[in-house]
């Protein structure tokens, strides 16, 4: 192995490893909004803020990553942004009330933000295309584990000692990885005085932020808190989109969304992430407001299908480098179809065995779908990773945060405005598994149109 191969893996590996620390920061809050909100005497609506702004973050920084990547080295993007994510963690850890917490984890999220794009970009800059699926296959499974065993270990943690210590964790780990990239990341890529538009930039962040804080609050029906960020955020999405094919050095040249391939394949992953992410709120609701099982139970019935998904991430790209993308991506849609479809026969009373049998058959699809999707989308137009990462994930990241609120609003409208344990709720729950039924159906017929095995004869 030379030097130059050695180097890149090892900074791959660095960053991989960054990636999904940084990806746990994510969940690991969820198991202790109940005693934030009692430490602060605060809401459950404002205590959940300290998940919600993490991922708001998130979305609005992904499109900075085209222009990040080409104007700073790589080594510099990868420590700043863990100085900043752990400076957000120890204010964290000190936060004297609940909008300080709020704050941190936004400061957190500017870190995580720039990082987790940044490291798909080095993966295909570093492996060689053709290894491509394996390779994001493994990303995914690694940055898929620890964000899901995240929230268990969080509330181990925090049952003993307190959600503040699972901070001071986070600020040590980050402050060992900062002294190790300082060491051993030598890999550099060839950058130049690319400029920022600032006001991209700044339509960028209000269309995003817009939309999706619209559609968060959805669930107040249409209210002004939902018409008016979404008006704005499309208004400005929309400038944002003209504003980028007319100027010189876009934020992110949208020039691959003319690729009708790429388009269709960032439509693919777009839907799927649309339904996994609603269906990560509607089954708990399902669980516990409709069947009446305990929280812990409906941890049980949803973990078994969340470690398949992760497994059938890496299990998916294996498959679709040895047999291609097209026959893993019908798989994927057959399962999700099937897997919706038994959601349908759901009752008030179903075991928790059948569920957690049909939720993994519904997995197996997610699982299938998600990674080879991505990685066949970006190899579409292989020679500009950059701005192709930054599209996809961005399109993906407001998508499926738009895919959370639908899927709730949905089942809420079929069940008269209020789920409980009842008929009605129960038949909300079927009718919305329908509409993600229909979805999959959708991203198949996409698939059979769209998506070919042989990537160099599309470009």
């Amino acid at each position: 192995m030379n030097s130059e191969v050695k180097t890149g893996r090892t900074t791959l590996i660095i960053f991989i490893i960054a990636a999904a620390i940084l990806s746990a920061a994510q969940t690991v809050v969820t198991t202790g909004i109940s005693f934030i909100t009692l430490d602060f005497h605060t809401t459950t609506n404002m205590a959940q803020l300290v998940y919600s702004s993490f991922l708001l973050v998130l979305g609005v920084m992904i499109p900075l990553s085209a222009f990040i990547a080409r104007r700073f080295k790589v080594k510099t993007i990868l420590i700043s942004s863990l100085i900043i994510f752990l400076i957000g963690t120890i204010i964290s850890f000190i936060s004297p009330n609940i909008e300080i917490l709020i704050i941190s984890r936004v400061i957190q999220g500017i870190g995580a933000g720039i990082l987790l794009p940044i490291t798909q970009i080095v993966l295909f800059k570093v492996v060689p295309e053709d290894k491509w699926q394996v390779y994001m296959g493994l990303f995914g499974l690694i940055i898929g584990i620890v964000p899901a065993l995240a929230p268990t270990l969080g509330g181990v943690i925090i049952d003993y000692v307190g959600w503040r210590p699972i901070f001071l964790i986070f600020a040590i780990i980050v402050a060992i990885l900062i002294l190790i990239s300082l060491a051993a990341v030598k890999l550099e890529f060839e950058t130049g005085d690319y400029p920022l538009d600032i006001l991209s930039l700044m339509l960028c962040i209000v269309g995003c932020s817009g939309i999706m804080f619209g559609f968060n609050n959805i669930t107040k029906n249409l209210s002004p808190v939902v018409i008016i960020p979404l008006i704005i955020g499309v208004i400005s999405l929309v400038i944002f989109v003209k504003r980028q094919f007319s100027i010189k050095t876009p934020l992110v040249s949208l020039v691959p969304l003319k690729n009708k391939f790429f388009f269709a394949g960032t439509l693919f992953s777009s839907l799927l992430y649309f339904t996994m992410c609603g269906l990560n709120v509607i089954m708990p609701l399902f669980v516990q407001s409709v069947a009446h099982y305990t929280a812990t139970e409906s941890g049980l019935i949803l973990l078994p299908a969340t470690l398949v998904m992760i497994v059938f991430n890496f299990v998916g790209a294996i498959i679709a480098n040895k047999i291609g993308v097209r026959k893993v991506l019908i798989l994927s849609c057959i399962f999700s179809i099937v897997g919706y479809l038994a959601m349908t026969t759901y009752t008030m009373s179903t075991s928790m065995e059948y569920m957690a049998i049909t939720q993994i058959i519904r997995s197996i699809g997610a699982g299938l779908g998600l990674m080879p999707a991505v990685t066949w989308t970006i190899a579409i137009v292989s020679g500009d990773v950059e701005d192709a990462t930054a599209i996809n994930n961005t399109v993906r990241q407001i998508i499926g945060a738009i895919g959370s609120a639908v899927a709730v609003v949905l089942m809420t409208l079929f069940a008269g405005g209020r789920i409980s344990h009842s008929l009605i709720s129960q038949e909300a729950f079927s009718q919305t598994a329908i509409m993600m039924s229909v979805l999959a159906v959708v991203s198949l017929i996409i698939v059979v149109l769209y998506i070919k095995d042989e990537v160099h004869d599309l470009i």
